[in-house]
């Protein structure tokens, strides 16, 4: 397979742009950490003072070690080769890292306690969750990070750019270039922080959670204080009460939660979108681009479409596996098997979606005179503060004089000037409204811009 023949996006056009997630998504990434797992419950066993496992020799130990430090895609595929025959994925591990350790004659007495008492959803949920753990720490959090610092580097630099808002599409009240990035930049930290510190489950108790095969081999060994410790060190939370399956809500709240960055982030894509359209801000261009196949002054916003298109995608497969990968028949169906081979799709459309935003806000550059122009085209803007100026002196149907003044036909500077000098209201009040225009009627959001 190429890059040209690849069924996915992520592994074919868009493959090195997601390197950073390869190492925790991947079909390598899933069977270095069962093989993870089966060495960390192994290493616990031979802690536990079983007769008839001795601790582990200093030699053994130190394969064991090597085995997860040096594991390489030709051990994959080892893996997989031995798949072929058993048709089973993590029984293959296990008989990958017998045949690895066959070589050291201190390993015989232990070949046997590899896998011990576990079903393979033991090493399949706790693989998972690390890996998660890891892929959200070293790939998604740097790229949310990324993303939100530049979101808040416009809503500094831009605290006091003024610039006419929209609501329902229409000239609305005066706001800041910089307090809309600060808005976004507020929601998208909160998300980012929800995200980060979802903890994830783990689970090590047998076929159907009630480590049955484990006191039938040692009736008096405390097996779930040692199934916690393991789980615990591995930076997960211990769930003690599970079917055969852990029941998976901590991984439906990871990948709600990382959806709903997306939902943010979606809106913010469009919205930019939209101010490129306006004219708010330029692109930086790019020697040798081009924007369109037949007109060649385009300068399309594509990074923020990209990007909104992979965040909608990846919510789509997100909401998916938050959804149905808490549902299981009895003590288990394998439909959760499929559906979690399919973790790095979302996740790598979500940080596929991160790139192409930070590369679209790299480009951007705030078009002032545009800004300035728009809020001088709409002085009706200020039909908002001149009624409200009338009604705290009482002037009676403040609403209904500005309504008949400005709805529907705008108005202009000379217009709102003759009406606010002939308003019965005090001299100070009323300087203060011929002194305001557009680009001041600004309220607090400098401020809050720069506070963000």
């Amino acid at each position: 397979m190429s890059q040209l023949t690849a069924l996915s996006p992520l592994d074919g056009r868009y493959a090195a742009r997601l390197d950073a997630l390869r190492p925790y998504a991947s079909e390598f990434a899933l069977m270095h950490h069962r093989v993870f797992v089966e060495v960390a419950w192994l290493k616990a066993l031979g802690r536990s003072g079983f007769a008839e496992l001795q601790p582990l020799s200093e030699s053994v130990l130190s394969d064991l070690h090597n085995l997860v430090a040096q594991f390489t895609e030709a051990d994959a595929e080892r893996i997989k080769e031995i798949e072929r025959t058993t048709n089973h994925d993590v029984k293959a591990v296990e008989y990958f890292m017998k045949e690895k350790l066959a070589h050291n004659p201190e390993f015989g007495p232990v070949s046997e306690f590899i896998h011990f008492a576990c079903t393979s959803e033991d090493i399949n949920n706790l693989a998972y969750s690390v890996m998660l753990n890891a892929a959200r720490e070293k790939a998604m959090l740097p790229a949310l990070r990324g993303v939100l610092e530049q979101i808040r580097a416009i809503a500094h630099a831009e605290a006091a750019t003024p610039m006419l808002a929209r609501t329902h599409g229409q000239a609305a009240t005066p706001t800041t270039l910089g307090k809309e990035a600060a808005n976004v930049a507020h929601r998208l930290k909160r998300a980012i922080d929800t995200f980060e510190h979802v903890e994830l489950l783990g689970k090590l108790n047998g076929a159907t959670g009630n480590f049955n095969a484990h006191l039938a081999a040692y009736p008096e060994f405390d097996w779930e204080a040692l199934a916690q410790e393991v789980v615990e060190n591995m930076g997960l939370v211990y769930n003690s009460h599970t079917i055969q399956i852990e029941p998976h809500d901590s991984l439906a709240a990871y990948f709600d939660a990382l959806a709903r960055i997306n939902t943010i982030l979606i809106d913010w894509s469009r919205d930019v979108w939209g101010y490129i359209s306006q004219g708010y801000f330029k692109q930086r261009l790019k020697e040798g681009e081009v924007g369109s196949s037949t007109m060649p002054h385009k300068v399309n916003p594509i990074d923020f479409e990209n990007a909104e298109g992979n965040l909608g995608f990846a919510n789509a497969v997100l909401r998916f596996l938050s959804d149905k990968l808490p549902v299981s028949r009895w003590q288990r169906d394998l439909t959760d098997s499929t559906v979690l081979r399919n973790v790095g799709v979302g996740l790598g459309h979500s940080l596929l979606a991160l790139d192409s935003l930070k590369r679209g806000q790299g480009k951007l550059e705030v078009n002032h005179a545009r800004l300035a122009e728009d809020l001088d085209n709409n002085w009706e803007v200020l039909a908002e503060a001149v009624q409200t100026v009338m009604r705290r002196y009482g002037v009676p149907q403040p609403y209904e004089q500005l309504k008949a003044l400005t709805r529907g036909k705008g108005i202009n500077r000379e217009g709102l000037k003759e009406f606010i000098t002939a308003l019965d209201i005090p001299i100070d009040a009323k300087r203060r409204l011929l002194k305001m225009t557009p680009a001041s009627y600004l309220g607090k959001a400098a401020e809050l811009a720069k506070r963000v």
